[in-house]
């Protein structure tokens, strides 16, 4: 039998057990934080104010990160991934591209069937954020976030028909139906819209890797954390693998990991003045592209290359609120020269 006076002292106990707990995942969070950032320095050559500015972003959230460390179990490491690559000789360094786009890391954007890389208005990361081969992908951001590190480091968040250009190898003219949004509410037009854009590329749809999906390409063949029901970050953990370990998950145009891994934020404008690739730093509303690192196991929705999502926890953008979780990440465009409007 326990006595009474004894119940306050066992209670905290228990409570300085939690609270020693937290701050040890709080430290090992901050010393991973440290390090990523360390290595996003070192890879991409960032200046002193760009670093400043992503410090600042990344400690205005107790979540932005590569996933709960007490609960994140990759598949893969990076010393695995780097050591895969070098026995395959592979390597995704591309002065080409560097030269075009102006950065590491980055493929232009373009439709190969009336033009050139060299001609390229805009470029892409080639790989989910921070754009480090065999580095693990940021996630739990919000797309507000993705958004604000995407110009803090020179770039902006892609419109959703650069993502799908792409995908398929082709960047096309945007084909966003802004008709079909006037005088309705976000989520009936984003309804309209994407209805109207699914019905026209569905008879053509494809993979960035092949015209029909297929098991183990790309970075999804991982698992949820046990007892992850929903998105919650106490027991799902982001099981990611690190990014382009799967070099045959490669589209035309040499971007990696558009499927699998983590999803992505992008911008779907309901209005021409809402497109990133025209300058709008108010932009639309939030559209998740890819898919993530399940999928080989359980393909839980569409993931072809110009499918457009629901208005799954839809909010604009630039909504301090605006959805996170452990397996929705993001990439960055740039605009690299305004010749013409896109």
């Amino acid at each position: 039998m326990i006595r009474r006076t004894t119940v306050p002292v066992l209670l905290g106990a228990v409570l300085a057990s939690i609270l020693l707990g937290m701050a040890a995942r709080a430290a090992e969070t901050g010393e991973a934080r440290a390090a990523l950032l360390e290595r996003i320095r070192e890879v991409h050559a960032y200046s002193p104010e760009q670093m400043a500015a992503l410090r600042d972003l990344f400690a205005g959230s107790p979540f932005l990160g590569q996933g709960n460390p007490a609960v994140t179990r990759h598949p893969m490491t990076s010393e695995e991934c780097r050591t895969k690559l070098e026995t395959a000789g592979v390597s995704y360094e591309n002065e080409g591209f560097e030269s075009i786009c102006g950065a590491r890391f980055m493929a232009p954007l373009y439709d190969p069937a009336s033009g050139r890389g060299e001609d390229a208005q805009a470029c892409i990361d080639q790989f989910e954020f921070p754009d480090i081969p065999c580095e693990y992908p940021v996630i739990w951001v919000r797309a507000r976030e993705a958004a604000q590190i995407c110009e803090a480091l020179g770039k902006r968040l892609c419109d959703a028909h650069e993502w799908e250009g792409a995908c398929e190898g082709r960047l096309r003219e945007p084909d966003y139906r802004f008709d079909l949004a006037a005088g309705v509410d976000p989520s009936e037009a984003v309804r309209r819209m994407r209805e109207a854009h699914n019905r026209a590329y569905a008879a053509t749809k494809s993979w960035s890797y092949a015209p029909e999906p297929r098991s183990g390409v790309c970075a999804a063949a991982s698992s949820k954390s046990e007892g992850c029901d929903g998105g919650g970050w106490r027991l799902c953990g982001s099981n990611t693998y690190p990014a382009g370990s799967f070099p045959e998950c490669r589209s035309p145009l040499g971007v990696w990991d558009l499927h699998g891994n983590a999803a992505e934020h992008m911008n779907l404008p309901l209005a021409p003045e809402e497109m990133s690739s025209r300058g709008s730093r108010e932009l639309g509303y939030t559209e998740m592209k890819g898919s993530w690192f399940i999928f080989d196991h359980y393909r839980a929705h569409e993931d072809w290359c110009r499918w457009r999502a629901p208005y799954w926890h839809g909010s604009r953008v630039m909504d301090p609120e605006s959805h996170h979780n452990y397996h929705l990440g993001f990439r960055c465009c740039k605009t690299v020269r305004r010749d013409s409007p896109p």
